[in-house]
């Protein structure tokens, strides 16, 4: 048996240590039910970087499949099992900060008693498609949108992100730094405005006599509005001074008795002698001073309540008085009090919602005024508009001509990096580059360039757009030397590559190990791969294994965590297709050892 070295002993028994959690979040959680061959998996994922290794045929490809369905991916029926009935359930930590959180409530969700959020997705044999989040039932479509900033895959049929010019106009734009961005979103607040002036001069123009017409009706209101000049609540002020005119000998009556009852004169029918007063202040006075001068201290307590009942007997009884002294019984005053009313009925009527008076009146007037404004299309309004709209529109000009500017200068760097990333991964060869067409007379919601991602495959080969001018292997190579490049600054936490080491080996594929082990840094990275020297920098090693089950009369798929030995005996069953070999076992301990040097 070939010997070992200590290192690779330690190496082979000591799994590696863990990546620092993803900080943007990660996936902790990854359940399969009925997908493919997967009867009932349940996957814990660690930070880091996570691969899935098998014999071809086991079902790897199943757990980018179901991941792709957990986030909102197309639902493909011909992959659920005969039960009828296929499910993937996620559980994600996310950063309180996340903007995923935000959507998330929007849609009703909510974190589970750990802080987590759930996804789930369900489809059966007929296509047909549920999902839930955050326990609740949400459109696919919502948990697609969320999946922008959650998920990437890039595989040989998922390079989605890649082969969209939009998306390679973002990663040159992010490549172009803070600046940059901040001079983007300058340009999209610009073209916002100017879209939005030239979109209300269009429609000034193309519905002057519409607008002429709805204008006159709301000018017309606001004139008889203006006419009465209604004043916030005079309707009930009205109402008020009405009830007291039409009502004034009657109040006066009522108020005279219980003025005079109060203050009346002494006519000795009270029953205590002639002397005894009959108005209220009065006895309540002779009362008091009978108690005052009786010595004993609880009757002195209680005269000092009488001295105040005094009081305000003689308050009640002044305000009586001046009530009277102000009670207008004028004819006319009453007459004028109910037209004026009748004039603001008349306008809440036709200007008003029912219960809201005056009120209702004065917020037509203001929303009216409003209205008229836009509605505006008089020679003046619409000159105004027009070299309101011509200013932003310049200023699109200005501005979009230094995003184009920035983006220039930022393709041959981004490009160069890229390229220096790809002559390690096999394509030594391979030339990126950018083109940034301007087109300043047509410019868009993202500025007025047409960004292609260019590739140049062999020395002598014209460029053409990556996503035409690349094999899906070197398609997935491209997206890997690019997320390297950005390792750190893509807000996406969680990142899936199926077989980026299509066609390659000896040292490029060390090469996609590294880089792969560099990016799960700050990233939580998924790859299914064929090859020992990528398997060997993995922070979780899991293995998917096919048997037949006999019960059941189906193929049955499992997938399990190997460590320690385990892991060696599955590295040597890549390297030489013999678990036990202990040649190949020799050179599994050998790719693990590099890989932790590596990493450390």
């Amino acid at each position: 048996m070939p010997r070992t070295t200590t290192r690779e002993r330690a190496a082979a028994q000591v799994p590696a240590p863990p990546a620092a959690p993803a900080r943007l979040g990660r996936l902790t959680e990854f359940r399969i039910r009925g997908l493919g061959s997967i009867d009932d998996v349940t996957l814990e994922l660690g930070p880091g970087l996570t691969v899935v290794t098998g014999e071809t045929g086991a079902g790897k490809t199943m757990v980018v499949t179901g991941l792709t369905l957990l986030f909102g991916g197309r639902a493909d029926p011909g992959r659920v099992r005969a039960n009828g009935r296929a499910g993937v359930e996620g559980r994600l930590v996310l950063p309180a900060e996340s903007p995923v959180w935000e959507r998330a409530a929007e849609a009703g969700a909510e974190p589970d008693d750990d802080g987590s959020l759930i996804l789930a997705r369900t489809v059966s044999a007929e296509g047909r498609s549920r999902a839930h989040l955050g326990g609740r039932s949400v459109p696919v479509g919502v948990v697609a949108e969320l999946a922008e900033g959650l998920l990437a895959v890039h595989g040989q049929s998922d390079q989605l992100r890649l082969s969209r010019p939009a998306e390679q106009r973002r990663a040159l734009d992010r490549y172009a730094g803070a600046d940059h961005l901040a001079l983007l979103d300058r340009y999209r607040d610009a073209y916002a405005r100017w879209r939005a002036l030239a979109a209300d001069l269009e429609r000034r123009q193309g519905q002057a006599r519409e607008l002429a017409q709805a204008a006159d009706v709301l000018r017309h209101g606001l004139e008889e509005i203006e006419a009465v000049a209604p004043q916030p609540g005079e309707d009930d002020e009205l109402d008020a001074q009405a009830r007291r005119l039409g009502d004034a000998d009657a109040l006066r009556t009522a108020a005279d008795e219980a003025r005079l009852a109060l203050v009346g004169d002494v006519t000795g029918d009270l029953g205590g002698g002639g002397d005894l007063p009959q108005d209220a202040t009065a006895a309540l006075a002779l009362a008091e001073r009978a108690l005052a001068g009786s010595g004993d201290p609880a009757l002195v307590l209680l005269a000092q309540d009488l001295a105040d009942a005094v009081a305000v007997v003689s308050d009640v009884a002044g305000q009586l008085a001046g009530y009277v002294a102000d009670l207008d019984a004028d004819p006319a005053r009453l007459a004028e009090v109910l037209d004026r009313r009748a004039a603001l009925t008349a306008l809440v009527r036709k200007y008003a919602a029912a219960g809201e008076g005056v009120a209702g009146v004065l917020t037509w007037a203001a929303d009216a005024q409003g209205r008229l404004d836009q509605l505006d299309v008089s020679d003046e309004a619409l000159e105004a508009l027009t070299a309101e709209r011509d200013a932003a529109r310049a200023e699109v000009d200005d501005l979009g001509g230094a995003v184009s500017a920035g983006r220039r200068a930022a393709a041959d760097g981004f490009a160069a990096e890229v390229g220096r990333e790809l002559a390690g991964l096999a394509m030594k060869s391979a030339r990126v580059s950018f083109s940034v067409d301007s087109h300043p007379d047509e410019p868009g919601p993202e500025g007025a360039d047409e960004v292609v991602l260019l590739l140049a495959a062999h020395p002598g080969a014209p460029p053409r757009p990556v996503h035409k001018g690349a094999s899906g292997g070197e398609l997935s190579r491209i997206m890997l030397a690019i997320e390297v490049v950005f390792a750190g600054a893509d807000p996406v936490p969680v990142m899936v590559f199926d077989e980026v080491d299509a066609g390659v080996g000896g040292s490029a594929a060390g090469e996609i190990g590294r880089r792969l082990a560099r990016l799960a840094r700050d990233h939580q990275i998924v790859v299914v791969t064929h090859l020992a020297q990528v398997a060997a920098y993995a922070d979780t090693h899991v293995v998917v294994d096919k048997s037949p089950d006999a019960g059941a009369g189906v193929t049955a798929t499992d997938i399990r965590a190997v460590r320690d030995e385990d892991r060696v005996r599955e590295l040597a069953r890549m390297l030489s297709g013999l678990a036990d070999s202990d040649t190949g076992q020799a050179h599994a301990r050998e790719l693990l050892a590099v890989a932790a040097e590596a990493r450390n």
